[in-house]
């Protein structure tokens, strides 16, 4: 890190999606964080259509927030996670600059002390690092798994097979990995609080809009890491996560469609149409071995209902929309 250089500038994005007021405490515990870093604060509103536009605007009024460190914007649609923080990125500083650092942040996020400053500070010390998360851990003080390898195909089959030897045998290829100790490198962490240089938006483009809800933070990485760029899970920014508050994820009897286009948009765009597919067969396989396995033991099988069903008619049919589409440079 250069010692003469200016210190980067942060542009905070918080995206609402009909937590108004969820929206703003989070948005108020960066702005502490934000103490002493020099940037400002968007909350993007994902065309909620519920009031919450209105209600963030005087919540940030009454709170005497001014202008030119917050700003409270309309997406004028709702095209899902990537689109609505696109929105934020390309709206720029509050006060018209062009941030060096774009810090992601969740509605349902609230940074614990220093877990900013440990992101922008990692960030100067480590200069092969493009995209720098946080250890995230719930209200309820359990850790959230959110260090990752890239989805594959065998990493499909170990994560659905559940079985001890053929884990122990892909142990390379399991998607999730132990809760990291120390700083270091990952394929991918959680979007829930991610900062990124703006250097590699500038080189790789904002998020796909093409994926409406999960895998868009995923294809992020792995479009940075075929870029050169390296993400990094800091153990020192800790960040409370509620998690999918917008998403209605923990009441979910089953998966909605877009959970099922997403994935197969990221296997078909970063492994073609056959590796999509043989990671569907994959999945599949690992879901029958673990099926045998509970036939054998007298145990009923678990998951979401019709999931299989669901997983392979999306794989199969035929694909509306182009599978590469980053919309818009910063």
């Amino acid at each position: 890190m250069d010692p003469d250089a200016a210190p980067p500038s942060v542009h905070v994005i918080v995206l609402n999606w009909r937590t108004p007021e969820m929206s703003l405490q989070a948005a108020e515990a960066a702005l502490r964080e934000m103490q002493g870093i020099d940037g400002g604060l968007t909350i993007v509103d994902n065309d909620s259509g519920d009031g919450s536009f209105e209600r963030m605007q005087a919540g940030v009024q009454a709170r005497g927030w001014p202008s030119g460190r917050v700003a409270v914007v309309q997406s004028g649609w709702n095209g899902g996670f990537g689109a609505g923080n696109n929105h934020g990125i390309r709206q720029g500083l509050p006060d018209g600059r062009r941030a060096d650092l774009v810090y992601l942040l969740n509605s349902d996020a609230i940074p614990q002390p220093g877990a900013i400053r440990a992101l922008v500070d990692y960030l100067g010390a480590h200069p092969r690092v493009g995209i720098a998360c946080s250890r995230l851990r719930g209200t309820d003080d359990m850790p959230h798994s959110t260090a990752f390898r890239f989805p594959s195909a065998l990493g499909e089959f170990e994560s659905m097979s559940r079985t001890g030897p053929i884990s122990r045998l892909l142990s390379r290829k399991v998607v999730s990995l132990p809760q990291p100790q120390v700083s270091g490198r990952v394929d991918w962490s959680a979007g829930a609080s991610m900062m990124i240089r703006m250097e590699v938006l500038d080189r790789i483009g904002l998020f796909d809009e093409g994926f409406f809800l999960y895998y868009e933070e995923t294809d992020l990485c792995r479009r940075a890491a075929r870029a050169g760029w390296q993400t990094h899970y800091v153990v020192e920014s800790l960040v409370l996560h509620i998690g999918s508050v917008s998403t209605g994820m923990k009441e979910w009897k089953r998966a909605p469609d877009y959970w099922y286009d997403s994935r197969r948009r990221y296997f078909e765009k970063h492994h073609g149409r056959l590796g999509a597919l043989w990671a569907t067969v994959a999945h599949l396989g690992g879901a029958g071995v673990f099926r045998l396995r509970c036939l054998m033991s007298g145990r009923k099988p678990d998951g979401p209902p019709g999931h299989l069903a669901q997983l392979t008619r999306h794989a199969f049919r035929p694909q509306p929309k182009p599978v590469h589409v980053e919309k818009g440079k910063p």
